[in-house]
């Protein structure tokens, strides 16, 4: 059973910052993350085939960024589900967006991320990144049905990110972490070693 970020047994989970900044992934310009994120990132690059790299396409987000994707998913989700309850939409919004004080991205300890061609292009993983439930029908799932391109190409993304120490979020095959308390939980650490994070001023535009 899928544990879902807005479970209680996920914000059980304790917090110890160890303090790790925020820094520039050197691969992914404009993109912030732990330091110690960053380092795993460069072990996963290094274990890839020849000719395949990763694409991160966001990192830390800002607590302004993270409820406003928040809000207009929860307001996609009434319109979709008139008859449900803000229990059931919380439920389901979570499967898509973390809730802000466990939000994995918040704290610079996730990446959104697929794999490129040499050239560039990106591999075919199933869907697009940041495909809802909806739209992909369920295609978006780490475990779902794909075809074999597809299925070939997860297996390769979680092999090296998991032989890095990131845990998958498995209702989106795209978002991978490490150090948040998702990662904790799944990889039996004590704590999570990263909370909610500002941007630091020479990052600030």
């Amino acid at each position: 059973m899928t544990i879902l970020l807005a479970d209680p047994i996920v914000r059980a989970v304790r917090v110890l910052d160890n303090g790790d900044p925020l820094v520039p992934l050197d691969f992914a310009p404009g993109v912030l993350v732990r330091e110690g994120l960053a380092r795993r990132l460069d072990v996963a690059r290094a274990l890839l085939p020849s000719g395949v790299d990763l694409r991160v396409i966001e990192g830390h987000r800002t607590t302004a960024d993270q409820n406003a994707i928040i809000e207009r998913y929860t307001d996609e989700l009434r319109a979709l589900h008139p008859a449900a309850d803000e229990v059931e939409i919380s439920r389901l919004s979570s499967r898509f967006v973390a809730p802000l004080d466990v939000a994995p991205h918040v704290a610079g300890a996730a990446v959104d991320l697929t794999l490129v061609t040499s050239s560039g292009a990106e591999l075919w993983m199933g869907t697009a990144v940041d495909a809802t439930p909806e739209e992909s029908d369920g295609r978006c799932f780490f475990a779902a049905e794909v075809d074999d391109e597809a299925q070939y190409n997860r297996a390769v993304l979680a092999t090296v990110l998991g032989d890095a120490g990131l845990v998958n979020y498995p209702t989106e095959w795209w978002h991978w972490s490490y150090g948040d308390r998702y990662w904790a939980l799944l990889s039996g650490a004590d704590h999570a070693l990263y909370g909610p994070v500002e941007v630091p001023e020479w990052a600030r535009v």
